[in-house]
């Protein structure tokens, strides 16, 4: 791979990761819910998931979903589901998630690594966008005369690593805006307006249309 043409992914991936979707969502939400450091949590375990889906992607299942009405339609009620589920379970959250300590002076509830991990992950391959993305991008930077494997690690590690990048950034800027909202009633309206937000990421994936529609 020429060193331009990596250069080239690296601008379309910093673009496409600082873009505001359900991960960086996960993210800004994590950071104010468990702190900055945990919040990363779920961002390396959505890096892990962007590798698979990219191997998916790469194995042949964005033809699929490109192809089969059914099984996009499966993947893409699934996410749509996750997302709907995580915007419910925000907005019924009663607690000030921006206090770093209770009134009664115990440590806030935080979830546990694995749990955050899993949401990474699982906010990542449940995501049809994901896998056509990775199907409609990777073929434009690929060298059909070099190896295919290493080109698809370094391709793919690219993108975690911009993903990552782009979380980061969010997360530093939840931390410097959580001041702001150490009010109860803020932190209520942030739960609403986060949870709102899920459920609309949620819903506009069941627009998504392949190209069997």
């Amino acid at each position: 791979m020429h060193l331009s043409t990596w250069l080239l992914f690296c601008g379309v991936t910093l673009v496409v990761a600082f873009t505001p979707g359900p991960a960086v969502l996960l993210a800004v939400s994590n950071a104010i819910s468990v702190g900055p450091r945990r919040a990363m949590i779920s961002s390396l375990g959505n890096a892990c998931g962007l590798f698979l889906v990219s191997a998916a992607a790469m194995g042949g299942l964005g033809v699929v979903l490109n192809t089969s009405a059914t099984a996009f339609m499966v993947l893409k009620v699934a996410g749509a589901g996750y997302l709907v589920y995580l915007g419910i379970r925000q907005w019924r959250s009663r607690t000030s998630v921006f206090a770093e300590l209770q009134p009664s002076g115990a440590p806030a509830p935080s979830r546990s690594a694995r749990r955050l991990f899993g949401h990474g992950v699982t906010v990542a391959l449940t995501n049809p966008k994901g896998i056509l993305f990775f199907s409609a991008l990777f073929p434009q930077f690929l060298t059909h005369d070099a190896p295919i494997l290493t080109q698809f690690a370094v391709l793919t590690t690219t993108f975690a690593a911009g993903s990552v990048l782009a979380h980061g950034s969010y997360v530093l800027l939840a931390r410097l805006l959580k001041k702001q909202f150490a009010n109860p009633k803020r932190a209520q309206l942030f739960n609403r307006v986060s949870g709102g937000a899920f459920v609309l990421l949620g819903l506009s994936l069941l627009r998504l249309r392949n190209k069997t529609a």
